[in-house]
This record gives structure tokens, sequence and C-alpha cells, in this order.
């Protein structure tokens, strides 16, 4: 209750002030107790099986977010808890990926990519990929290692390609007097540093750097998707799709909500009548199968703008417009 005064106190101040941005959003930071199950649809039958729905959601990091007032959870980390939780489950038939994440980091879409191809490899049970708003570039990669992929008709879906994110900020520096000198090791030591203009020799490092994992990433829609030629380089432009021209371009296989998956995840598992569940820390709810994976929060974090606008320098499979 107390940290919840404390935001508003803060909020407030900041506005008596005139000194806040265009809005505050409060986030829940999740409770660090182990996972526990909850069925959000009863199965059918007797010794019916389970599905377990786990998320692919907002930006994937291989970090914890900082907030005001607490840290949230690694994505990537509960992300391989919850398979890891179902691999262990005897009694788990499939999994469903619910996807909803315009991409991130190049690692972090890599260690999902591959916690996921383990997954299907040691315990042989299928896994569908359900794209929900946005299945965009690093989720997309994700998605690209389960058995079958699914998009909504307006999902937005692709953005295969990788982004060096960087700024160059000397020249404002200079207007105020400031300048930047980095005493180092070797010439390209500060590569990429927005304090200074990139040089040609550093563009070209970083150019192959990103062009290195844009073929890893094409490598990968390749094998899932079994396009190649022409068609895998227009599908792999940078360009975003909706949910039935991805399917018309081959990054799918076919249009259907999260019923439509749940259903195609018992029809591989061979469990017809299994009931559904999700992993949730304790004191956490879920009312359905679109409930959110945030539970009861314990502290609350306070970001003053989207993850997405204050990302540091790095290689990314995004989307962001």
């Amino acid at each position: 209750m107390s940290a919840r005064y404390a935001v508003i106190g803060i909020t407030v101040a900041c506005l008596c002030a005139g000194c806040s941005p265009p809005s505050f959003l409060v986030t829940p930071v999740l409770n660090p107790s182990a996972l526990r199950e909850q069925v959000v649809r009863p199965g059918e039958g007797i010794m019916p099986g389970k599905i377990v729905i786990i998320e692919v959601e907002g930006m994937l990091v291989n970090t914890r977010g900082d907030g005001l007032l607490g840290r949230s959870e690694n994505p990537v980390s509960l992300f391989v808890q919850e398979l890891d939780k179902a691999a262990r489950d005897p009694m788990v038939r499939a999994v469903v990926l619910r996807v909803n994440s315009p991409g991130g980091t190049v690692s972090a879409s890599d260690a999902m990519y591959e916690a996921v191809r383990r997954f299907r490899q040691k315990t042989g049970r299928p896994v569908v990929a359900s794209g929900q708003e946005v299945i965009a570039s690093g989720a997309y990669y994700v998605a690209c290692a389960a058995d079958r992929l699914m998009v909504q008709p307006t999902s937005v879906a692709g953005s295969i390609g990788v982004i060096f994110r960087t700024f160059d900020v000397s020249g404002t520096m200079m207007l105020v007097g400031m300048r930047s000198e980095a005493i180092k090791s070797g010439p390209m030591k500060d590569m990429g540093s927005p304090l200074k203009p990139m040089t040609d020799a550093e563009r070209a490092v970083m150019q192959a750097m990103v062009n290195e994992y844009y073929e890893r990433f094409k490598q990968v829609v390749a094998a899932s998707r079994k396009l190649e030629g022409q068609r895998l380089e227009q599908a792999s432009d940078g360009r975003v799709f909706t949910g039935q021209q991805a399917v018309a371009a081959g990054l799918a296989d076919g249009t259907g909500f999260l019923d439509d998956a749940i259903e195609l995840a018992r029809q591989l598992g061979k469990a017809p009548g299994a009931e559904v569940v999700i992993y949730r820390r304790p004191h956490g709810y879920g009312g359905s199968i679109y409930a959110a994976a945030e539970g009861h929060p314990q502290t609350l974090e306070l970001r003053l703008a989207p993850a997405e606008a204050l990302l540091p320098t790095g290689f990314y499979y995004l989307w962001q417009p």
C-alpha cells in the first residue's frame, strides 16, 4: 500500500512542477516465487492431459527491467522456466506459444528460439505458435521454432531483419561547448559510441555484423518455413505483413485465433480432451486463456516512457515503426 502512495505522490509532484512526461506507466513487478499451475479450461475424460500456454510478450531482452520502485522479471529466464516446467510434467501433451511482441535483442530472441527447439527435441511434444496483435522480428524468430505457426487475420507479422541502434549526439555537444575524448587501446574500442560520428571503417564492421545476424535469421526462416530463392528474399526484406498476407507469403501455416491454436495443439498432441493450463507466480490470477502473465504486485515499477523508446545501443531483431 505504501508503494502505491509513493507512486501517487511522485506523480502529483511532477504534475505540479510542470516537468511531467505525457504519461506514466505503472507496471506490477512480479513476485519471484516458484511457478504454479493454474487451470484456465477444464479437460474432459479421465487423465485428459494438458496443453500449456506460454507467453512470448513485450520486449524480448535477456535482463530484468529497472524501475523506480522495483525490477521486473527477466523475460528470457521466465520463458525458459516455463518450458522446463512443462518438460518435467509427463501429463503435458503440447505447448501453445501465445506471441504478442515486436521482438527484441538478437541474443535474447536466439536464446528463446533455442529453448523451444531443445524442448521439442527433448520431449517430442508439439509446439504451436499463435500470433496475436504483433508477431514481428525477434518474436517471429522465436515462433519459427514451433511445429506450426498460426496468425490472426489482423496480426502484424514479419519484419525479418536486423537493426543496429545508435545515436550521434556530438553535434549537440558542440553546441553547448562539450567535447568527448576517449583514451582507448585500439581504434575500434569506442566503435558505435554516440559521442562521436561513426567512421567508414567502423560502419563496415557494424554492417558485417548486421549481415551475419541477418543471414542467421534468414536461415531460421528458410528451415522453418521451407522458403528459398525469390520467395525468401521478398519475405525477408524487413517489411511487415497482415496475417493473411503472411500466410500467402509462406510465413505462417494459417489464420486463426488462440482457441484454434489450442485445438490444433490438442490434435497434434493426440489429446482431444486436454485441459488448458498456464503458469503463474503465487497470488497471480488468470481467469481465461487470454489472461496476462503478471501476478499480484509485491512492489510497483514506475516507467516514465515505453521501454522501446529507451533502448540501449545494440543489435536488435525488432519492429519499431
